[in-house]
This record gives structure tokens, sequence and C-alpha cells, in this order.
């Protein structure tokens, strides 16, 4: 399977990849603790049916220590009692994110101060960032059927 269009090749999606790239970073040196960033990609990537980043993070998240029973259920994180009250805050907010378009309110005040409960200001941005982030990686990436499973950790950097 090939991609559509190449992303990283194409003049003006490789200048924009770098941008994006270049937020990533910014987020990444945040206080937002790397764990959280990782399963909060991961689970925006399932709901976005973004095999390519699924790929890539739970790879990324796996190399970076994180156990595989987590991994595995990051999908259904709301019964596994793996995951941190913070954590289960972040997933929240980020399936609530990237599922904007399916709740007229959009994020709900509930999510938000469970968010803020556990997050200070600076962390709470990179959370807000990150979700917008991976929001946009997913939908390039589906749209052009970004094929998945080759993913090498550090590939990219």
């Amino acid at each position: 399977m090939d991609a559509r269009m190449n992303l990283l090749t194409n003049p003006l999606t490789g200048k924009l990849f770098k941008h994006f790239n270049a937020a990533g970073k910014v987020i990444a040196d945040s206080t937002l603790p790397a764990a959280t960033q990782e399963l909060v990609k991961i689970r925006a990537s399932q709901i976005n049916g973004c095999a390519f980043c699924t790929d890539m993070h739970t790879k990324d998240a796996t190399a970076a220590g994180e156990s595989v029973t987590r991994l595995h259920l990051v999908a259904a994180w709301r019964e596994a009692t793996v995951f941190t009250e913070a954590e289960r805050a972040a997933l929240e907010l980020a399936e609530q994110g990237t599922r904007i378009a399916d709740a007229a309110g959009g994020v709900t005040d509930e999510a938000w101060a469970n968010a803020a409960k556990h997050y200070d200001e600076e962390q709470l941005a990179a959370l807000i960032a990150l979700i917008a982030l991976i929001n946009a990686y997913n939908r390039a990436n589906v749209i052009v059927q970004q094929p998945a499973g080759d993913y090498v950790p550090g590939m990219f950097g």
C-alpha cells in the first residue's frame, strides 16, 4: 500500500511538517509528563483511525519504557485500573477535544475542571497544544492513507 501523497517530500507539506515538528518539540520539552503525552497521542490517533500515528506512538512509548498492559488498555481506559487520575483526566480531555464536532458544546466544563485539578497552567497549555497537533497529524495521515507498521523509534529525529 502506498500513500496518496508523500507528505514529507512534498515541498509545501514538508515545510509545514517542519513547523509541526518544532511545535511538537515545544510540547515535548514542557512539564507535561512524557508518559501522559504518549497516552494522549495514542488515544487521539485511535479515535481518528490513524494507523501511522498509532504505530509510531505505541512504539515510541514502548521504547520509553511504557508497559504493554497500559498500551493495550488505552482504548478502554475508563474501565482500566492502570492509569492515574491525572492520566485519566488527560485522556478524557483528549477524547473530548478530538471528538469536538460530535458535541455541540465541545469540551465540557467537567472535563476541563478535572484536568485543571491535576495539571498546572503550563501543562494544560501543553495538553491543549498536543491535542490540537496530534489531531492535525492524524487528519493529514488519514487523508493520504499513510501506511503503518514500518515505523522505527527515532527514525524522524
